[in-house]
């Protein structure tokens, strides 16, 4: 027991006076630092002491890391030979702290079980003596030895992606904090972890992940020099450790966090950080994660390098079944792949159930049928079963009478109050607080699953101090709440952060709150937000959204989802950005019809309309819908500034469907707008619009003069959020279509210059919906230069890119071209499949642009024979489509094609007949040849109407070809020479080189 010179605990006593320890007679030597810290959790037996706590009050001015109280940790167990895996001393309560479990007086330590964090006690409670045992963890002996087997193998240098699954309550949060205790225990190791929200996890992407590495950056202060080396985009996201050198030097460099350059940095922060000492970091309900969280558990599973990392994460397989959510497929992919594992937790069993009683009840008398009743009423749910015996300890229905536990009555008289569901048993936790406490707890879980004192406060309209202090108690006694770091504010203060044990502590305390005085706290928890963060709002703009929603302040909440939207699609999380536009929509339908809901309205539209193009495709439904929503507001408001994006977008709606006559008005419209309103850009986006829309009418020489004028308008800095606003950043789509233009009119050198500008560019901006466009543009110009090894290339990369960020549109149009590319003899199988594939992806995404050119590049890679009747109808379709749509940048080489492909045929009927001796040999072939030399005079005609020389070029060397033995091959020879003589550039082309071939051989007759 405590005195003035010594605290004595059996075996041990310490001597304050001399600063020793002694065991018995036997004086055993601590340094300073370690006899403070064990005095400090001497005199706080049974309460959890924080590390900061610790640190502050043994360290008190200077400033040390974690590692430092885990070295005094260390030498105080071995002085005490304590194991930490099984502690009769000190316990670490993982990520938060220590406490003194050892027996001082009648105080003793307390049994764990296997389930969720186990309930306080309540303050009513009776006293009971806990005999000195070591922790009693039940029925999860296999699950910790498969986490230790998966830990082994990280120290090894093998990443491991382990998923913990189970229902709420199974015991996930229990079995990880074991295991995380034995495991910093063994050997150093660093812990990190962070948790998904439900009500506004969404709007945040990566943010468990940005929990995790604001707490590594808490405990260790090189983790922020690891971030500013590798990781740059991650700290700005993280505006507590970033300091205003930091901003100005990252500036540009980090405009623009793109999901690969995010992904990318956050893999070499970690490569980085486990080369020094292994990382377990720990994702929790990730059945709430947002899809950037997703993307990143994948990217780093698919990594091949070792490292001693380990990820885990938590989820609840029902809640993916309910809500659709991703998580399901991404680790059902990584299982197939074996790049991860799982571990489903299931019901304890009766048996493990009698061990949690035989360990928190010693030397109980109870019968065989309690375990098996309160098995059978819990039906095993740890987290029920803790609830229950607690609650049977509280109504005194368990007592300890002369060293021994027993039921105050027979077992077929108690009536056990097991609950339907745990609501009505922390009820009763509840009900042993007292009222002021309760209000805290209430206004705490309308504040969210993580929240200070001085927010709590300002909804109770109460004193900060007050607050601050029954905080502190309740997480000290771990009593609903713990004690979760620091928070620095926009002005600098520090203020302590708290969180709930279980997100279920917090379901039932909001469900006690009354609809009218949620409303109230809401808004008063957003209002403090606002004032707070004022021109910072932005930093906690789902958090707002979701206060002004509690509010019922639905204008409010709508503009705070758009500022989330707008946050997630500057890191390319699409699907955030659509579910967040949707949400703000679908608040704004609850209000009345205003200008002011219209004008939200409309901005929330043009939000939705750039993430809907990306994940389902320029000419999608949904796509039209946004876009078509937004002018009819446009009308309704007047001449806003929002008119360029909302033209912009209608214009790429009708321009991917096709309707190539609708696509050019809007594109005059735009560029109409230009000349009567000075809204910066538009001018840049209506030439923009042109040279795009005339590119795919096959009017090049038109194409070129709007990119030249586009190209003057366009200012690198003044255009770099332009990828946010109209989908793609105009440096790199300009560029794109004037290198096709460029070849069709035969300047192939430039437009291989081109192209390769806007693929570095892109790359350079690496934003993922640019770069798969220039990529899939890059590998069609050398389709069209018919380089094969740089299609697949540049269609591999593209492919690769829009699978990982949901591309639709591009993954199947560079499927088609990376068909044609694979292609070593006509007729293979697997191309073609791939093509057809890709051809009847693109047309679920409402695309019909290019549809002519794909099909034509199927026909070509079709063997000629038996598939000549297909070849042809392929060739027909896509010319009766260009005819429809307008779309005739291909229709030359379409009408060539058909001409080569009756060549073909009038050659192998020859062979045929000549084999059979037949006599209509000549008549037959005749016939099909004369159609296929009008299908080169076409081409011609079309290709020289439309100044297209490298399509010119091409049919002359058809016909030219055909008319070799057939008379009038001089003539055509004549006309290739002419054609060719305007070429001044590609003379290392294939074209020009057959072309010069042709030429030289003719010359030789």
């Amino acid at each position: 027991m405590l005195n003035e010179r010594h605290i004595k605990f059996d075996p041990f006593a310490l001597d304050l006076a001399n600063e020793c320890l002694w065991r018995g007679s036997q004086a055993i030597k601590l340094r300073p630092k370690a006899f403070a810290v064990l005095e400090y959790l001497l005199g706080r037996p049974g309460q959890l002491v924080t590390k900061q706590n610790l640190i502050s009050a043994v360290w008190q001015d200077t400033f040390v890391g974690d590692a430092v109280l885990k070295v005094a940790i260390r030498e105080i167990r071995e002085a005490l030979a304590d194991d930490s895996k099984a502690p009769r001393f000190i316990e670490t309560a993982h990520r938060r702290g220590y406490r003194f479990i050892g027996q001082i007086g009648e105080s003793a330590p307390i049994a764990a079980v296997a389930g969720e964090s186990e309930p306080p006690r309540a303050a009513s409670a009776p006293p009971a003596r806990r005999p000195d045992v070591p922790r009693g963890f039940v029925g999860r002996d296999v699950a910790l030895s498969r986490m230790r087997g998966w830990l082994e193998k990280m120290r090894g240098g093998e990443r491991q992606v382990v998923f913990v699954t189970g229902e709420a309550g199974i015991g996930k949060t229990t079995l990880l904090d074991t295991f995380a205790r034995s495991a910093a225990a063994d050997r150093p190791l660093r812990i990190a972890g962070g948790q998904c929200l439900e009500q506004y996890g969404t709007g945040e992407a990566y943010l468990p992940v940005l929990e995790a590495m604001r707490e590594l950056c808490r405990e260790d202060a090189t983790v922020v020099d690891v971030l500013r080396a590798h990781a740059p985009m991650w700290l700005l996201q993280m505006p507590s450790l970033v300091t205003p050198s930091d901003r100005e030097s990252f500036g540009r460099e980090v405009f623009g966090g793109t999901p690969e350059r995010m992904l990318r940095e956050m893999s070499e922060a970690l490569g980085a950080l486990t080369a020094v000492s292994p990382l377990v970091l720990v994702l929790e309900d990730l059945h709430w994660s947002d899809y950037s969280t997703l993307d990143l558990i994948s990217y780093l599973a698919r990594q091949r390098r070792p490292a001693h990392l380990m990820v885990i994460g938590t989820y609840r397989p029902a809640e993916l079944i309910a809500s659709g959510h991703p998580l399901k497929a991404v680790k059902q992919g990584l299982l197939a792949k074996q790049q991860c594992e799982e571990l489903s937790l299931d019901y304890l069993s009766e048996g493990a159930v009698a061990q949690y009683l035989a360990v928190r009840f010693p030397s109980n008398r109870f019968s065989t049928e309690v375990a098996a009743l309160i098995h059978e009423r819990t039906e095993g749910n740890p987290l029920f079963m803790v609830n229950t015996i607690e609650y049977l300890v509280t109504e005194r229905l368990i007592e300890e009478h002369e060293d021994s536990w027993q039921m105050t009555a027979g077992i077929d008289k108690v009536k056990f109050v097991v609950p339907d569901s745990v609501r009505h048993v922390i009820d009763k936790q509840l009900d042993h607080l007292d009222a002021r406490e309760q209000r805290i707890l209430e206004a705490a879980s309308v504040a969210g699953a993580e929240f200070s004192a001085p927010a709590v406060a300002a909804g109770l309209d109460d004193g900060v101090a007050d607050v601050e202090l029954r905080c502190e108690d309740l997480s000290r006694r771990n009593q609903f709440i713990r004690d979760c770091g620091v928070q620095v504010l926009p002005t600098g203060d520090v203020v302590g952060r708290y969180a709930f044990v279980h997100a279920v502590y917090r379901n039932v305390l909001y469900e006690r709150v009354s609809a009218s005085r949620r409303i109230l706290l809401h808004r008063r928890f957003g209002e403090r937000g606002e004032a707070l963060y004022r021109e910072r709002s932005s930093e906690i703009a789902g958090e707002l959204a979701m206060h002004f929603e509690g509010a019922a302040n639905y204008l409010q909440a709508a503009r705070y989802l758009q500022q989330a939207a707008n946050n997630a699609i500057r890191r390319s999380a699409y699907q955030e950005t659509v579910a967040l536009s949707r949400r703000g929509l679908e608040l704004l339908a609850k209000l009345p019809d205003t200008v002011e809901r219209a004008r939200q309205e409309l901005w929330l539209q043009i939000t939705l309309g750039v993430p809907l193009i990306a994940i389902e495709g320029y000419a999608a439904p949904d796509v039209g819908h946004a876009y078509s929503k937004a002018r009819t507001l446009c009308e309704r408001l007047g001449d806003t500034p929002e008119i360029s994006q909302v033209l912009w977008g209608l214009w790429v709606f009708h321009a991917l469907k096709a309707d190539l006559s609708k696509a050019l008005d809007t594109a005059k419209e735009l560029l109409q707008l230009s000349e009567r309103l000075p809204y910066p850009g538009t001018a840049l986006r209506g030439h923009w619009a042109m040279e795009i829309t005339f590119t795919h009418m096959g009017e090049f020489a038109r194409a070129v003069e709007h990119f030249d004028q586009a190209i003057l308008l366009y200012e690198p800095d003044h255009h770099r959020d332009d990828a946010f606003l109209y989908a793609l950043n105009p440096g790199v789509a300009l560029r794109c279509f004037a290198a096709w233009s460029f070849w069709f009119v035969g300047q192939a050198d430039r437009a291989l210059a081109l192209m390769q500008e806007a693929v570095a560019l892109a790359r350079e901006l690496s934003e993922p919906h640019g770069l798969a466009h220039a990529l899939l543009f890059a590998a069609i110009l050398h389709q069209l230069r018919r380089e094969r090894w740089l299609v697949k290339e540049h269609a591999d990369a593209a492919i690769i890119l829009s699978t990982e960020h949901g591309l639709v549109m591009y993954l199947a149009m560079a499927n088609v071209i990376k068909g044609w590319a694979s292609i070593s003899r006509r007729g293979e199988d697997e191309p073609i499949a791939q093509m057809r594939q890709g051809l009847t992806a693109c047309q679920t995404t409402g695309a019909q642009l290019m549809r002519p050119h794909f099909l034509a590049l199927l026909a070509e890679a079709l063997e000629p024979a038996p598939r000549d009747d297909e070849g042809l109808r392929l060739l027909d379709d896509a010319l009766a489509m260009a005819e429809s749509t307008g779309e005739r940048c291909y229709q030359a080489e379409l009408y060539r094609l058909k001409g080569e492909r009756l060549v073909a045929r009038a050659s192998r009927e020859e062979r045929v007949q000549a084999s059979a001796g037949g006599s209509s040999v000549v008549e037959t072939s005749s016939s099909v040849l004369t159609d296929a030399e009008g299908c080169f005079k076409q081409s011609l005609a079309i290709a020289r109407g439309q100044a297209a020389h490298s399509l010119e070029l091409r049919a002359a060397m058809s016909l030219a070809r055909l008319q070799q033995g057939r008379g009038g091959e001089e003539e055509a020879l004549d006309l290739v020479a002419s054609i060719y003589s305007r070429f001044t550039e590609g003379f290392d082309t294939l074209d020009l080189r057959d072309a010069k071939a042709l030429i030289d051989a003719g010359s030789t007759r």
